[in-house]
């Protein structure tokens, strides 16, 4: 069966709803053009999975307004954070903004941290120069729809030499299946500054089908250094589309740290567009799948610069009726001399039911350069488990620590030791233990 996607609003009503809002007349614009080509492309092709068939009709209606900060935080995200250690955050909830802080020391440096829609009315002429650049509009019809209704989301701007050593957290909250659910993440980091920027995903459990349609843009400026962690956990009638994007100039570099831990169907590209010499991304993904889930990940990174380097490693958990395709792609241009491209991309399957399909690809254009990848995919191991059962370890036990062992090599990675433990509770969770 293949779904339709019914446009969510009217050009004329998207049009005018930007103009009650009071966005500048080229935002107003790049809503309406996004309108018209969402009407002429199609939806972009998954290897291996028709996304044709997934339901995605509710993209929710477009808000008028904004609601100012109310300094409380909600309930439900309360245990996430340490206000008194991690002051610079923003909590959205339906895609308005419950609470913002920022402490006055970055303020002072001139770090911007504020939503997205107060950044196109105060800081217009950055956001304009940035927005839509990195994921552009025309790519395909869920980036278009995505550049016409987007809302809420943040803007970080890290100025030039500024080095910020606490992490700037977001967290986007959905509770209702009629607001549109569209965050745009769009972080500048200027020359020699460093950042690191982290995000949560939440949404209720809906009586019917809701489309999760994100966007994250990074600009690496030379010599700076970005950090970008992100933990998706939505519900399983909460569908999620997200493209993650960066672009690194010359001895800059941007290191992914993801998380895609939903109940619900996914697809997400992360892509890192090595533009300068001596640029770096380095990309690490964990993903667990449950019940009937329909997984598409892709992680890709595009060479351009002399010697620049690339490393992805995927490792994906598959358990009951789940189905995970995940891609890695290197592509070196012709002209990057010496770049270094490595990818590893592991599935386990913890039920002969599930499905896990691994896909490496490396596409070189340039001779003096280097590239390598590695897949498998396959069952918990069995000597392992025997292994540890014979030193006492009941099976379930020693199921529990190879598969921690597998997810490892990411979790340890992340930059905070809180996100780290509720990295670990949603695993156990995902996993039924």
């Amino acid at each position: 069966m293949t779904t339709q996607i019914v446009l969510p609003v009217e050009l004329d009503t998207v049009r005018q709803t930007s103009v009650n809002n009071g966005e500048p007349a080229w935002l107003t614009e790049s809503r309406v053009n996004g309108v018209k080509l969402a009407q002429e492309l199609e939806l972009p092709k998954l290897e291996k999975m028709k996304i044709e068939r997934w339901d995605l009709s509710n993209f929710g209606q477009q808000r008028e307004g904004y609601a100012a900060s109310a300094q409380q935080l909600p309930e439900s995200v309360a245990s996430l954070v340490d206000l008194k250690e991690h002051s610079n955050l923003i909590v959205q909830v339906n895609s308005r903004t419950q609470f913002a802080q920022l402490s006055p020391e970055l303020t002072a440096k001139g770090v911007i941290f504020t939503d997205l829609e107060t950044a196109v009315r105060e800081h217009s002429d950055l956001v304009q120069k940035y927005l839509h650049q990195a994921v552009k509009s025309d790519e395909n019809r869920l980036t278009a729809l995505h550049s016409a209704l987007w809302n809420g989301g943040v803007f970080l701007y890290v100025p030039r030499n500024v080095e910020i050593d606490i992490p700037l957290q977001s967290i986007f909250v959905q509770e209702d299946d009629k607001t549109t659910f569209a965050p745009h993440v769009l972080i500048v980091a200027e020359a020699n500054s460093r950042v690191t920027y982290v995000d949560n995903y939440f949404s209720g459990q809906f009586d019917k089908t809701v489309v999760h349609s994100g966007v994250a843009e990074v600009f690496v400026q030379a010599g700076a250094k970005v950090q970008f962690a992100t933990v998706h956990n939505l519900g399983t009638n909460t569908i999620d589309l997200s493209y993650r994007r960066s672009i690194i100039d010359n001895d800059g570099s941007i290191e992914w740290i993801i998380g895609e831990m939903n109940f619900g169907d996914a697809m997400s590209e992360t892509l890192s567009i090595l533009k300068g010499n001596g640029s770096l991304s380095d990309m690490k993904v964990i993903a667990v799948g449950s019940g009937s889930q329909k997984l598409n990940y892709t992680t890709k990174a595009v060479h351009f610069g002399k010697s620049s380097e690339s490393q992805m490693i995927t490792r994906a958990v598959m358990r009951e009726q789940a189905t995970a395709i995940i891609n890695g792609i290197t592509k070196i241009e012709k002209g990057a001399t010496k770049a270094n491209g490595e990818q590893t991309e592991k599935v386990l399957m913890l039920s002969p039911k599930a499905r896990g399909d691994a896909n490496p690809i490396l596409l070189i254009d340039e001779d003096d350069v280097k590239a390598g990848h590695a897949a498998s995919v396959g069952q918990v191991n069995q000597e392992q488990i025997y292994y540890l059962m014979s030193r006492g370890i009941s099976r379930e036990q020693a199921e529990r620590l190879v598969i921690y062992g597998f997810l490892a090599p990411v979790v340890t990675e992340i930059p905070m030791e809180q996100l780290q433990q509720q990295l670990q509770g949603l695993v156990e969770r995902k996993l039924g233990q």
